[in-house]
């Protein structure tokens, strides 16, 4: 059966991280890992997970939950920690105020690989946007394919919301976050590991569903102007300087 390791990154996040616990907590399969990696919070982050911890201690310890709590270096190394210590097939990053849609939602997306099936090299699905007070907003813009995903793709932009993008943990564990990127770093990371997995000759499968309720207003979002800068350098890696420019002159008329 595969293993899921969930990191959930935080940092003062007692206003939003309840509903993230909740939501991991909940879900149908047994087989899961949760990762919490905290930035040293000052507020009431940290007593929030010890609740968690006690309550899954008193529900037949469904899940492991990892902690670890100390100063970082930002998000992207709070995110190295927790592929550095995940021990699950597949890892996905489920920031807090994010939430998995349904308790079968892991269930669901490990039966997405058949019998005898080689695992995929990443299993991706659709994203939800949702308010502060996790209402359904939108479905996300950019929507990624059912068939044909490759790193080639994300030319297009960031097809694959990152807390829909669950990648098969070796091939992370060979692509870490690059902390010369402060915001931008996802993207980076989820092309790296799609051209890892071409590389092995391992598909990249739709799972056919809504896998996450994305908060909207992210780091990104915040820091808009910035990220397009860091994105456009991050496709200028990968893609060239031509492509680049030829895409972003597209996004103008998107």
């Amino acid at each position: 059966m595969i293993k899921f390791s969930i990191i959930t990154c935080t940092y003062n996040a007692e206003k939003v991280l309840k509903r993230t616990l909740d939501s991991v907590a909940a879900q149908s399969c047994y087989n899961v890992e949760h990762l919490i990696i905290d930035g040293a919070s000052t507020d009431a982050t940290m007593q929030l997970v010890a609740d968690y911890q006690a309550a899954n201690q008193d529900a037949d310890k469904k899940h492991e939950i990892v902690v670890v709590s100390e100063r970082d270096s930002g998000l992207y190394d709070a995110m190295n920690k927790g592929i550095g210590l995940a021990k699950g097939d597949y890892l996905v990053f489920l920031n807090a105020g994010d939430v998995l849609p349904a308790p079968d939602t892991l269930e669901l997306i490990a039966a997405a690989v058949g019998d005898g099936e080689t695992p995929p090299g990443v299993l991706y699905g659709d994203t939800d946007i949702v308010d502060d007070e996790g209402r359904f907003l939108r479905h996300r813009h950019l929507a990624p394919p059912k068939t044909g995903l490759s790193w080639h793709s994300f030319s297009n932009g960031m097809l694959v919301c990152h807390q829909a993008f669950y990648a098969r943990a070796d091939l992370a564990k060979r692509n870490l976050y690059d902390l010369n990127y402060r915001l931008s770093a996802d993207v980076d990371w989820c092309i790296r590991v799609m051209k890892e997995a071409e590389k092995e000759n391992l598909p990249l499968k739709h799972v056919g569903m809504v896998v996450v309720n994305y908060l909207d207003g992210g780091l990104t979002t915040k820091n808009h102007r910035q990220s397009l800068i860091e994105r456009f350098h991050v496709m200028r890696r990968h893609y060239g300087l031509a492509t680049t420019l030829w895409k972003h002159f597209l996004f103008l008329f998107r």
